[in-house]
């Protein structure tokens, strides 16, 4: 069983930065896959970024270049380092951890993974 607890959403205006933080109950880097998700009111919960359980980083395509996904093992963290933000990046951001095994097809899959916190809002003005 793994809980996961996000924080550091805001308001931000459109240009800015925020960096997302989820502390994990576990020792994730050897067991688990990770990632963070979102969704818009209105819209189905989509994958942003995820890293899976052999260090591959993903991202899907609307945020490459813009977020980056991290982790520090030493305080069971993940991090979500957000520039350049957008007006549709705003969402309510989850983060999420699986045992599943995953692929490229299935690793921003909300399905795949099994273990969810319960999401930090972020809101960007333009």
């Amino acid at each position: 069983q793994v809980q996961l607890v996000e924080s550091d959403g805001g308001s931000v205006q459109a240009g800015g930065s925020l960096r997302l933080s989820c502390v994990t109950s576990v020792y994730t880097a050897t067991s688990y896959s990770v990632a963070w998700f979102r969704q818009a009111p209105g819209k189905e919960r989509e994958g942003v970024a995820v890293i899976t359980l052999d260090g591959t980083t993903m991202y899907t395509d609307s945020v490459k270049g813009r977020f980056t996904m991290t982790r520090d093992n030493a305080k069971n963290t993940l991090y979500l380092s957000m520039n350049m933000l957008k007006p549709e990046d705003t969402a309510m951001y989850y983060c999420a951890a699986t045992k599943a095994l995953l692929f490229k097809w299935n690793a921003l899959r909300r399905t795949s993974y099994d273990y969810w916190g319960q999401g930090t809002q972020v809101t960007v003005s333009s």
